[in-house]
């Protein structure tokens, strides 16, 4: 008899301590043969909480740095994009609709979650598909979704536009605020006074769009790359993955996450999204700046769709900084961390962030809040 399926079977070996232990010695050994210290950066913040979560820092020796990148779609989200969402979720008659911890992010005007509490219909969904239901129980109502995250989520919402043009819904419209990966982490490495040696890339993005969108960082800039899996033991044997490149005088992209990636990734989801989206010129980073096509944008022929066309006229388009005293920016770009921040846990905390990476549950400020002082 075939023994069912649980979840701890897709996880309990990966979080196996002797398993560590003995990837930690092999990198102990290993880190002998460095002649500086290698500074290595987990582009996702899912990976960032994997590290703090389970000491991995504390097993690593002094000449092996973690440095944390911008992979968290709400950190990286501006207020200017946050502030089109409180405009459209203030229309009469529109329920907006958008994932997670979008509704904690703050704009001008408070966050969406402030605006639910005024009155208006604000809601969020873990899957975009649910979006089909509400319109379904809100027919005289305009739905809004709020679309947010990198490659990963971006199939998910090309589905559901997939769905409202096959089924002919009329009351769901689309503001896209699709990023992608490759484009911020060039940024980071244009910049003459960047700390990085080394990427462990993300996994879930990964998934979809291949381990292939890596390749210029090996070949042009001469930066390992290991996509990794989330559990420890994945992130602590990428971390000897790319040490073994590094005194080996090896720049590759390496897939240790290889039970769920491929080079190639999911054509089906990629093609997918080219039927709908193409890049946008530019897309202001929260923290980082303009980045070129480091977004997506509905394609013209489905601007009857797009929120952003169809409100253009009420949409503000005006920048605007942050905090002074949040150093947010400097966290995503790589070049601080939530300790060096002079509010970090005092006046900065998750119950009143002042800086996005404390609002976010992938942020690298919320990781060093809830876990300690692990690094």
């Amino acid at each position: 008899m075939t023994k069912k399926l649980q979840l701890k079977d897709l996880y309990s070996g990966f979080r196996n301590p002797e398993t560590i232990k003995v990837f930690a010695k092999l990198i102990n050994e290993e880190s002998k043969k460095l002649k500086k210290d290698l500074n290595i950066m987990e582009v996702c913040g899912g990976h960032t909480h994997t590290i703090m979560k389970y000491g991995l820092k504390q097993l690593l020796p002094k000449n092996i740095n973690f440095i944390h990148g911008p992979g968290c779609p709400v950190c990286v989200m501006p207020k200017e994009r946050v502030n089109h969402a409180m405009v459209l979720a203030k229309l009469p008659n529109v329920i907006l609709v958008t994932l997670g911890d979008m509704i904690k992010v703050s704009g001008s005007d408070g966050t969406l979650q402030d605006a639910r509490a005024k009155g208006c219909d604000v809601r969020f969904v873990y899957s975009p598909l649910d979006v089909i239901k509400i319109a379904k129980e809100n027919p005289h109502a305009m739905m809004i979704f709020f679309a947010i995250g990198f490659e990963t989520t971006t199939p998910m919402t090309s589905a559901l536009i997939n769905q409202v043009i096959n089924r002919d819904i009329k009351n769901i419209l689309f503001h896209i605020n699709h990023v992608t990966v490759p484009e911020p982490m060039r940024v980071l490495l244009d910049d003459k006074i960047n700390k990085i040696d080394a990427f462990i890339g993300p996994a879930h993005v990964s998934v979809i769009s291949g381990s292939k969108i890596y390749d210029e960082f090996a070949k042009e800039y001469k930066k390992p790359v290991v996509v990794s899996g989330f559990e420890p033991v994945d992130v602590i044997k990428s971390v000897y993955m790319i040490l073994k490149q590094v005194n080996e005088q090896r720049c590759e992209v390496e897939v240790q996450y290889s039970r769920s990636v491929d080079k190639d990734g999911n054509i089906q989801a990629q093609q997918l999204n080219d039927k709908f989206f193409e890049k946008k010129d530019f897309f202001r980073w929260r923290g980082i700046g303009d980045i070129p096509k480091s977004a997506l944008k509905l394609k013209d022929k489905f601007a009857y769709l797009d929120a952003e066309v169809i409100y253009k006229d009420i949409l503000p388009h005006a920048k605007i900084d942050d905090h002074k005293l949040c150093i947010c920016g400097d966290i995503l770009k790589g070049k601080a961390n939530p300790k060096d921040c002079k509010v970090f846990g005092t006046v900065c905390k998750p119950s009143t962030p002042l800086g996005i990476c404390m609002v976010s549950s992938e942020g690298a400020c919320a990781a060093y809040f809830k876990y300690g002082d692990l690094l």
